[in-house]
């Protein structure tokens, strides 16, 4: 199988070996030298999300890129998303233009709604306009990618007549789109030929197969291009079992606890940490060989083009989570294109 190897972190905000609190300005200096490592140990790919609150340090996805870019030679730059909705969709084809430039063709546009409703109010839009906002606008952003002028209409922004956008691309984006397990989001990015990026964070890998299935049918009905499938899940990296859990619970479960009480979700326990990173879990963390076999079976089970490790959760310190890339690229990732090598 031809697997891509990818990382991805939502910035989020860290502390010290000590326990104290880092600003987010070294949030990011962070996370650009993170990206700097992976691309030193050979991962494919790396992305960073999109938040407005608090618990995460990037508001701005493609300028951390732009910096990550200056610092690397081949590792691919995407988001894990870019919000479309609360966005215009000629200004992120602009950035994401402007970023393949200035990284030699590297950059992928992965957009999404958005699991957080945070940049809807901040940025002017009602929270009743959700769905028709990234129907719309993921419309025009089909159209801005040919690369043509466009004429466009609809509700959700003012229309276009033969407008054409810039910076032209050398070889053309290649976007993708993050879905969290709706058959209608599906349906959408087959539509568009789009790739596809699963948000597998809770349960079972194996629940996503009728959703990987169904791409491949509309594929074939729309006639688009087959694109990879990939999957993007959280986990963490260490030497043990017990020293990568004993690292990752306490920032699993703040950011539970945060988002858990704004949501309504039961406390997360210790004890659901431990059902996640086991076999019936969505969490990928313990040692290189537990990680691997775990990944190495989703990537069977779903026949994923990419898997995406969310490596950073909550307030894990800079240095374990640079021991846990190291560990990814040099340890993981081989033992998993062993495993696939045997099938």
């Amino acid at each position: 199988m031809n697997v891509e190897f990818g990382l991805g972190t939502f910035g989020d905000m860290s502390t010290d070996l000590d326990g104290s609190p880092l600003t987010g300005a070294q949030t990011i200096r962070n996370v650009v030298a993170q990206a700097e490592l992976a691309d030193s140990l050979g991962v494919d790919y790396f992305a960073v999300g999109e938040h407005h609150r608090p618990e995460f340090a990037i508001s701005a996805p493609e300028m951390v890129l732009a910096a990550i870019a200056s610092r690397t030679e081949r590792i691919k730059l995407g988001t894990a998303v870019t919000v479309l909705s609360s966005d215009d969709p000629v200004r992120v084809y602009e950035r994401f233009a402007t970023l393949d430039a200035v990284s030699n063709g590297r950059a992928e546009p992965v957009l999404g709604r958005g699991s957080f409703t945070e940049s809807f109010p901040l940025f002017g839009y009602d929270l009743r306009d959700y769905e028709a906002l990234f129907e719309q606008k993921l419309d025009l952003f089909a159209e801005l990618v040919k690369e043509q002028p466009v004429t466009w209409s609809g509700t959700m922004r003012p229309a276009l007549h033969d407008a054409d956008v810039f910076p032209k691309t050398e070889n053309g984006l290649r976007p993708w789109v993050g879905v969290g397990g709706s058959p209608e989001s599906i349906l959408r990015v087959a539509r568009y030929g789009f790739g596809l990026t699963l948000a597998i964070i809770g349960g079972a890998a194996f629940r996503f197969k009728p959703l990987v299935d169904l791409y491949h049918r509309a594929v074939d009905q729309f006639g688009t291009e087959v694109r990879p499938i990939a999957a993007h899940s959280p986990g963490h990296i260490a030497d043990t079992d017990d020293e990568a859990w004993e690292q990752a619970y306490p920032g699993f479960e703040a950011m539970n606890r945060t988002i858990g009480r704004e949501r309504g979700w039961p406390s997360y326990s210790r004890a659901q940490f431990q059902n996640d990173v086991g076999p019936m879990g969505a969490t990928y963390a313990g040692s290189p060989d537990r990680v691997a076999a775990k990944m190495a079976d989703t990537i069977r089970t779903l026949g994923l083009g990419r898997f995406e490790l969310k490596y950073a959760t909550g307030t894990t310190p800079h240095e374990h989570l640079m021991r846990s890339i190291e560990l990814y690229a040099t340890e993981v990732v081989p033992r998993v294109r062993r495993l696939l090598a045997d099938d």
